[in-house]
This record gives structure tokens, C-alpha cells and sequence, in this order.
């Protein structure tokens, strides 16, 4: 292959990012959403922090992939990273205040670094072949694993921070977050050249004129296979976003410590990523709808080990958010990997963005709508209704053929 030398330096390179980002993006998960329960003085609204990020991811996820489209990986990349420094800021200020408007503007931002970083798992398969292109991807989410595991467990230690600066304790990831993103913006800027999409573009000689976001969208509704990739990546998006962003809510209703949500949260971030190269190399080895359906299977199994347990029993709830992250990391990459294969080259970074945007959208619902019910009813009543689209969607796949990658055909309609 050509373009190996330069594909492994770009893979080096988001993976790098992963890491900073994931320290930033995932600190703030459990901590965002015991702030808006502090100032707002309500477990309801408690959800609206994590809401209010997916927003942000949704809202920049077009604009991100418009400027790929213009200017290339790099610098839609940078672009997102920079917006969710801003965003940290923004987000110290307000818990710091105690301005709940300033706080949500603050993690909508902080969003946009999500998006970028969701987008990255994108820009590791421009130059990748067919036969690798789940395992490349996979390698560049597994790079958030460092990251996304420590960034939780700085809970105590940047709130202990956060108060020798005269700031809550809560406000203490988004100072983490403001630093490390920063630095995936440098890191992206300085070292992801030659541009992965533009060499990508210049090689296989594509069009000059992209397909906008209207046609592409039209493309994949009259498009059986890329439909059914997008919706696996919302799918598994909205039940794990739904149940991980309560769980810290429903651990403090016992007073459980700091430390031991974010081990748990720690826990759930470890499924999400650490076993991802093994769920690319299974997609490209059995096909994507097999690991799609394993990752339905996987899901439903949390939401009922995760139903079932107490809130103080940290081993219980995290084996359950364990298996929630890793029902998602198989959703998300087959899910993109099928995605990627299955449109026109066109229409590649118009659906990849419009691919995202309903991801984050169904997350961003399922946040809200999280909230709501574990407020009026519980806990357990939620991890049941995050089963109802999973079931769905195994149902879904059952319409498809799934084999191994190497084969001709890979992937059809029964």
C-alpha cells in the first residue's frame, strides 16, 4: 500500500490527541452532572449537563465535517478542540458563580471537542484499505483509554486543586480539561501533515464538488445498509449516554464518595475503549452486523445487571457500565466501518458528519429523557427503558447477512 508509512503516522497522531482529549471530555462526565445537580438544587436537571455536551457535539458535528471538506482533518480538528477549551473555561466560570447558563454554555462547548474527537475515528480510515479499515479505526478510539480511564479518577485530586485556588471542588475537571485539550489542539495542528483527507482526496481522484449534507442524507435514507449503520451508532450512543450519566446521580443518592464513582465511571470508560482493537479486528474477521448484534446482546445484559444492582454497590454497577461501554465500542465502530464502505465516495464526509449529528442528537435525548426518569421513578426503570431500542435494534439486524470482510461481498440483505 502506498500511503503505509504516512497511515501510521496519522494513526500515532489522533491516538495522541485520543489521549489528551479523553483526559479533558470524559473528567467531566460524572463531575458536569453533580454540578448542575448542586446549583440548580435538583437530581431532575442533574442530566442537562451531559445533555447540553451531546447538544454541542451535534450542533459542530456538520460544521466540523464541512471543514473537512474544505480544508481537511487537520483543521477541523483543531477547530474542535480549541471550541472545547473555550468551553472549559466557560464551564469554570459558571460553577464557580453559580450560573447554570454559563455552566451549559460551558460543557455545549466542551461538546465540540467531543465531536472532534468522534470525527477522529473517521480521519484514521481515509487512507485505509477495506480489509483493515475496522481495525484502523479502532485503533485511534482505543487511544482513549488512557486517557478517558485516568480523566475520572483526577476527580479528587483537581477538585483538591481547584480548591487551593479558591474554586468548588466541582469545577476541578474542567481545569484538567482546559489544558489537555489545548494540547490536542497543538498536537493535531503540528503533526497530522500531510492531511490524511486531502492526500486521500488527491490520490483517488475524486470529485472537486462534495456532496452536500441535503444529498447526502437523501443517499443514505434510500440506502438499506448505511441507514442501518447510522442508526447502530445512535442506538448504542443513546442507551449508553441514558444510563452512564445517571449512574453518578444514582450513587450519591447513598453519599457513595468522589473516588468511588469515578472508579466506576473509570470502569465503564475502560469497556468503551480498551478492547476496541479486538472489536475491529472481529469486524473485519466476522463482518459488521455480527458484532453489531454482539454488541446489542452486550447491552442488554448491562441494562439488566446495572438495573438490578444497589447504588452502593460499586462491584455490581461496575460491572454493568463495563459491558454498557463495551456493547457501545462494538456499535460504534462496525458501525462506522459500515458506514464508510457503504456510501459513495462523494458523500463521505457529509454523512460521516450527518452520522454524528444523529448520534449525538439521540444521545443528547436520551440524556434529558434519563433525568426525568430516574427523578420520577428510578433508577432500574431507566436501564429498562434503554433496553427498548437495543431490543429494537437487534431485531433490526436480522434483515442482514454479516461475512468476513475478505469476501467479495460482504455485507447484504437476506
Amino acid at each position: 500500500m502506498p500511503n503505509t508509512a504516512l497511515q501510521h503516522k496519522v494513526v500515532r497522531t489522533l491516538a495522541t490527541a485520543q489521549v489528551l482529549s479523553g483526559v479533558g471530555v470524559a473528567g467531566t462526565v460524572a463531575a458536569g452532572s453533580l454540578l448542575v445537580s448542586s446549583i440548580t438544587n435538583s437530581e431532575t436537571l442533574a442530566g442537562l449537563a451531559q445533555t447540553s455536551a451531546v447538544l454541542g457535539a451535534a450542533a459542530l458535528a456538520l460544521p466540523l465535517a464541512r471543514l473537512t471538506g474544505r480544508g481537511g482533518r487537520r483543521l477541523a480538528l483543531s477547530v474542535g478542540y480549541t471550541a472545547g477549551v473555550i468551553g472549559s473555561l466557560l464551564a469554570i466560570l459558571g460553577g464557580s458563580q453559580r450560573n447554570i447558563f454559563l455552566m451549559l454554555m460551558g460543557t455545549f462547548l466542551v461538546g465540540a471537542a467531543a465531536a472532534a474527537g468522534y470525527q477522529a475515528r473517521f480521519a484514521a480510515i481515509d487512507l485505509a484499505t477495506d480489509q483493515s479499515r475496522a481495525k484502523q479505526l479502532s485503533f485511534v478510539v482505543w487511544g482513549s483509554t488512557i486517557g478517558a480511564v485516568t480523566g475520572p479518577n483526577l476527580m479528587q485530586p483537581s477538585g483538591n486543586l481547584a480548591e487551593n485556588l479558591g474554586l468548588p471542588r466541582l469545577v476541578g475537571p474542567y481545569l484538567i480539561s482546559a489544558v489537555t485539550l489545548a494540547l490536542a489542539a497543538v498536537v493535531i495542528a503540528i503533526f497530522l501533515r500531510p492531511d490524511p483527507y486531502l492526500v486521500a482526496n488527491r490520490e483517488s481522484l475524486k470529485q472537486k464538488h462534495k456532496g452536500s449534507t441535503k444529498k447526502a442524507l437523501a443517499h443514505i435514507r434510500n440506502n438499506p445498509k448505511a441507514l442501518f449503520a447510522i442508526l447502530s451508532i445512535a442506538i448504542g450512543h443513546v442507551a449508553m449516554v441514558s444510563v452512564m450519566v445517571m449512574t453518578p446521580v444514582h450513587m450519591a443518592h447513598v453519599d457513595v464518595t468522589l473516588t468511588i464513582i469515578g472508579l466506576v465511571i473509570s470502569i465503564h470508560v475502560l469497556g468503551m475503549y480498551a478492547f476496541s482493537p479486538l472489536v475491529g479486528a472481529l469486524s473485519d474477521r466476522f463482518g459488521r452486523v455480527r458484532v453489531i448484534q454482539i454488541g446489542a446482546i452486550t447491552l442488554l445484559l448491562s441494562t439488566v445487571i446495572s438495573g438490578f444492582a444497589r447504588a452502593d454497590d460499586a462491584y455490581t454497577l461496575g460491572l454493568g457500565l463495563f459491558l454498557l461501554g463495551l456493547g457501545w465500542s462494538c456499535t460504534l465502530i462496525a458501525g462506522s466501518a459500515f458506514l464508510s464502505e457503504s456510501v459513495e465516495p462523494t458523500f463521505k464526509a457529509s454523512s460521516q458528519g450527518a452520522s454524528d449529528l444523529v448520534m449525538n442528537l439521540a444521545g443528547a435525548g436520551g440524556g434529558a429523557l434519563a433525568g426525568v426518569i430516574i427523578g420520577t421513578l428510578s433508577y432500574g426503570w431507566l436501564c429498562f427503558a434503554a433496553a427498548i431500542p437495543v431490543t429494537a435494534l437487534g431485531l433490526m439486524s436480522l434483515k442482514f447477512k454479516s461475512t468476513p470482510q475478505s469476501s467479495d461481498d460482504s455485507i447484504v440483505l437476506q
